[in-house]
């Protein structure tokens, strides 16, 4: 039964309330809808582009983006992405642990948006 819901099943958020979205669900519904947005990359990768409206929380540095994210709105929902989906899946399931009611990552991160 888990496997036909694996390979049939909608886009349901998971246990750890983290979903996935594909590049334009993702960007109507954090854009349009002037949502929570977080790029977990670093300074740098963020200051040559990033989507409007985007917050910086570095991935890669732990302690600051632990206090970062600690000042986010537990219950509005957060929309994160990375360059590729690698680092906010990560940052995404962490967001999740710390009790955020629904956390969004970018399909294939923003060079996916493109």
């Amino acid at each position: 039964m888990a496997f036909f819901h694996f390979l049939f099943g909608k886009n349901e958020p998971s246990p750890n309330n983290v979903e996935i979205l594909p590049s334009t669900e993702f960007l109507k519904a954090a854009i349009d809808k002037g949502e929570q947005l977080i790029d977990v990359r670093t300074y740098y990768e963020y200051d040559k582009e990033h989507i409007n409206g985007a917050i910086n929380i570095d991935w890669f540095q732990p302690s600051q983006f632990n206090r970062a994210i600690r000042k986010i709105d537990k219950e509005r929902p957060v929309y994160v992405y990375c360059r590729t989906g690698n680092r906010s899946q990560k940052a995404a399931r962490k967001i999740a642990e710390l009790g955020f009611v629904r956390v969004f990552d970018l399909k294939g991160g923003i060079n996916a948006a493109k």
